[in-house]
């Protein structure tokens, strides 16, 4: 069984990368274990001087959420054509130290959903190089969401084309870790 640990980079409760989330966990397939991590806004900002042992309670779960996951399935919008601010200041959080983070060869991929015409691709391009700046294996895939207000009915993905994308990208992610898996055998 794949554990993939999906990231929303949203607050909002009804956010449509969360829901972007869901609809992966759904789209996943029978060895696929896709959980929602929860806890972005505990996450307190990060301050050197903070980084200390034991760490904040919130960053020792999602440190630890990461580290227990296979690969993570980050989803996020797009604020001013960059990452949100809370989903960075998380992934600052974790990336120390930066030898030995959780995200370190870990196998991730972003996509993004927003209600323009761009579906959060500046986002997810920055996303990515963050992610792989701390080591990441970054999937070479993007899943645009362009419009995601008329995607989505009561929560659910209506689109079945990024419905087919979703599952695409669960699987692309749940195959590099098994390659992973693979080469640790070895």
């Amino acid at each position: 069984m794949t554990r993939i640990l999906g990231i929303s980079g949203s607050l909002r409760r009804d956010s449509h990368n969360t829901s972007l989330l869901r609809a992966a966990a759904e789209a996943a397939g029978p060895d696929v274990e896709l959980e929602l991590y929860d806890g972005l806004k505990e996450i307190p900002p990060y301050d050197e001087d903070d980084d200390v042992h034991p760490r904040p309670a919130s960053v020792a779960r999602l440190n630890q959420a990461i580290a227990t996951a296979d690969a993570v399935l980050f989803a996020t919008p797009e604020y001013n054509s960059s990452i949100p601010g809370q989903l960075k200041n998380a992934i600052d959080w974790v990336s120390r130290p930066v030898a030995t983070n959780v995200l370190r060869n870990k196998p991730v991929a972003v996509v993004g959903a927003s209600t323009g015409a761009f579906g959060a691709v500046w986002a997810q391009a920055e996303l990515r190089k963050v992610l792989a700046a701390l080591g990441a294996r970054v999937l070479d895939l993007e899943l645009p969401v362009p419009h995601a207000h008329t995607r989505f009915d009561d929560g659910g993905l209506t689109d079945e084309e990024i419905r087919a994308s979703l599952a695409e990208a669960v699987e692309a992610l749940a195959a590099e870790t098994r390659e992973r898996e693979g080469l640790k055998v070895a």
